[in-house]
């Protein structure tokens, strides 16, 4: 197996900078698209030989030193009962939100057997399949809240805001049940085999920091203690948009990788005296632009890596569909080349 990515993580130093990318499977490849064409998201995710094979493509296309299973953060929703439909263009929609302890209460307890193909998919993935690591992962209880509480997607937030600044004890009680799915959905993944978890807070960035300590951050601090305490060994990473405000209180968690998006530097990172493997952070944006735009941006992110002694390549959030496959593969072959030059003369 390529070791690379869990090496770094784990400090033993592979002498090149792992690449995978947020959102690599799928989305811009014309494999998927054809799969798609066919079949939605969810009906791919049940199927565990094709899911595994959507999984594995960019694997085989970009060369990445790691896979990460291809579902959705909502994917889970299904072990709680709880109807979700992906809209075209739309996203993750719920009939019914959250707004009383009346909804809160007619949640139930998150059940693994009702998502069973996800485990069914990791163990084909990591026995038969694979020759990377495998990341499994889920949703923070507040994105996912955002969503239930929202009914949809949204911008501004200001539901999911105003209950969390308004009705704290509604709030919290819907982040105890969000934190108890969380915890029991990654331990299902990581018993299935999964050799790393990376929990997603994708729009955390809408909070400022006092309220994340109030609402937000004890039921976070539940989740990776009592994950961590249950898989010692097993790498977990943290991941979220507009996050540079809140990575100091990250750093004391007990997390191997904090991930971050374009908008904070790893220099800035690494001073705030984080020692965790810093993940990221080539802004998306980038994907339009020329190769030699690319590699200046990508020089100066892997000259930071190296400093900070632990990198894992990636972007600052996710692929986007019109991003060009030829474009990523590029990407991941010259980081791979350009990190060996930069690791072998620190």
């Amino acid at each position: 197996m390529n070791s690379n990515y869990l090496d770094m993580i784990r400090g033993k130093q592979p002498g090149t900078t792992p690449v995978w990318f947020m959102r690599q499977a799928g989305r811009s490849q014309a494999e998927y698209r054809k799969i798609k064409e066919k079949y939605s998201l969810f009906e791919i995710t049940k199927q565990p030989e094709l899911c595994a094979f959507v999984t594995e493509l960019p694997v085989k296309e970009y060369g990445v030193d790691a896979a990460i299973l291809y579902k959705d953060i909502m994917s889970p929703m299904v072990g709680m009962d709880v109807t979700v439909e992906l809209k075209p263009g739309v996203g993750p929609v719920f009939p019914n939100p959250i707004r009383t302890q009346r909804d809160v209460e007619q949640l139930h307890p998150f059940d693994p057997t009702k998502v069973s193909y996800i485990g069914d998919t990791i163990k084909l993935l990591t026995t038969e399949v694979l020759d990377v690591p495998l990341i499994g992962f889920g949703g923070a209880p507040f994105t996912i809240a955002s969503y239930l509480i929202e009914g949809g997607p949204t911008k501004s937030y200001n539901k999911t805001r105003g209950m969390l600044v308004g009705e704290p004890t509604l709030w919290n009680a819907l982040m105890e049940r969000l934190a108890d799915m969380t915890i029991a959905y990654l331990s299902m993944q990581a018993e299935a085999g999964a050799n790393a978890l990376q929990i997603f807070d994708s729009w955390i960035g809408a909070v400022n920091e006092d309220q994340y300590k109030q609402g937000i951050f004890p039921h976070m601090e539940r989740i990776i203690h009592t994950v961590k305490a249950k898989f010692p060994d097993l790498p977990m990473a943290m991941n979220g948009v507009g996050n540079g405000h809140l990575i100091e209180l990250w750093k004391d968690l007990p997390l191997d990788v904090i991930a971050l998006d374009w908008r904070c530097s790893i220099d800035v990172a690494s001073a705030m005296g984080i020692t965790q493997t810093l993940q990221g952070n080539l802004d998306p944006a980038y994907l339009y632009a020329d190769k030699a735009v690319i590699k200046q941006e990508l020089d100066t992110i892997l000259e930071q890596g190296v400093r900070h002694g632990k990198h894992i390549f990636n972007l600052g959030h996710g692929v986007f569909p019109e991003a060009d496959p030829d474009v990523l593969k590029w990407i991941t072959e010259y980081v791979h080349e350009r990190s060996q030059e930069l690791w072998v003369s620190k």
